[in-house]
């Protein structure tokens, strides 16, 4: 009996070593995040901000991507601010192209 309770010990200690680890990545993505949305937050217009919220709420995946392109951009010396309209137009570029389907019945 001690094997075994030796055994789910173990198993126990790894699992939460494991949970640990997943955490503390998880926690260094975000950090990497907030520091991106500082720096991409001062070149945005007031209209641009405020889509860039609506983004953050309904698609974050979409907006870690825009904030990825942008932050790439701001590095480089590309943009120095960005309005409502040149946010859509990455926003455009970011979503993959639609096929459009004609049916025809007979």
């Amino acid at each position: 009996m001690n094997d075994i309770e030796e055994l789910k010990r173990k198993k126990l200690e790894e699992l939460q070593t494991q949970q640990q680890e997943a955490d503390s990545g998880e926690a260094q993505i975000q950090q990497q995040i907030a520091e991106l949305e500082l720096m991409v937050k001062h070149v945005l217009t007031k209209k641009a901000l405020e889509r860039y919220g609506n983004l953050k709420t309904a698609h974050p995946d979409t907006a870690v991507q825009l904030l990825v392109l942008l932050g790439q951009a701001i590095q480089t010396g590309q943009i120095k601010t960005v309005d409502d309209n040149a946010l859509k137009n990455l926003l455009m570029r970011l979503q993959p192209k639609k096929h459009k389907f004609k049916m025809i019945r007979k």
